[in-house]
């Protein structure tokens, strides 16, 4: 029997492969600054840090820096490119789908907390989907600090109604595995998504290499 009541997910490189999207609105971004493009292996490496930090890494990829004066300007740009695309070719892990169903059903409370901005994340959630499986829902965009910071996490922890002590967070990148520490929650990380840093080095309490083991993990922890 498990002890947690809600799980709190990452959801690029945790519930759906996105670099696809990502990547095509990156490459816009790109072409429309006279840059070479870049390719999808290449943005699993950039993503997890907000829309701001992909383009900087982009720009740092393809040449010179972006000058930080005209990164808000080309961060809109690529919203604008990504927001309404943003479920062009991206997907559900294997097992999502199915897990979400089984916690869903066992009536856990459920939630996103991501650093993808909060319009292409709402928006990739209904295309998919799979917003009726999540109670709370926070971007990062939408608070004035995101992952790594703790503050963020807790703030999903506050709108689905429990404590730290019920919950549990589901990530796939250091960003992920140090918000939920910084917030005192339990942490799996997931082997297959998005990061720089090799996932048995990250910290996490556990890690899975398949979205259809985070039931037996969440037993294995309580």
């Amino acid at each position: 029997m498990s002890r947690f009541k809600a799980v709190i997910f990452d959801l690029d490189g945790t519930l759906v492969d996105s670099a696809a999207d990502l990547c095509a609105a990156t490459n816009e971004v790109l072409k429309l600054n006279g840059r070479r493009t870049i390719e999808v292996s290449d943005v699993r490496q950039m993503v997890g840090d907000g829309a701001a930090v992909l383009i900087q890494r982009a720009f740092d990829l393809t040449g010179s820096p972006c000058p930080e004066s005209d990164l808000p300007k080309l961060t809109e740009v690529f919203i604008n490119f990504y927001d309404g695309k943003g479920a062009v070719k991206t997907i559900p892990y294997e097992g999502v789908m199915e897990v979400l169903e089984k916690l869903k059903a066992d009536g856990l409370k459920l939630a996103v907390c991501t650093n993808k901005p909060q319009g292409p994340t709402d928006g990739i959630l209904e295309e998919l989907k799979m917003a009726p499986y999540f109670q709370s829902v926070i971007g990062g965009d939408t608070l004035p600090f995101r992952k790594p910071d703790g503050r963020h996490v807790e703030a999903v922890v506050r709108e689905l109604g429990v404590t730290k002590e019920e919950t549990l967070f589901v990530g796939d990148s250091p960003n992920d595995v140090q918000a939920a520490q910084n917030a005192n929650l339990t942490v799996v990380a997931v082997s297959y998504g998005y990061t720089r840093v090799p996932p048995a080095e990250m910290g996490a309490n556990l890690l899975i290499d398949l979205m259809s083991e985070l039931p037996k993990a969440m037993e294995q922890l309580s």
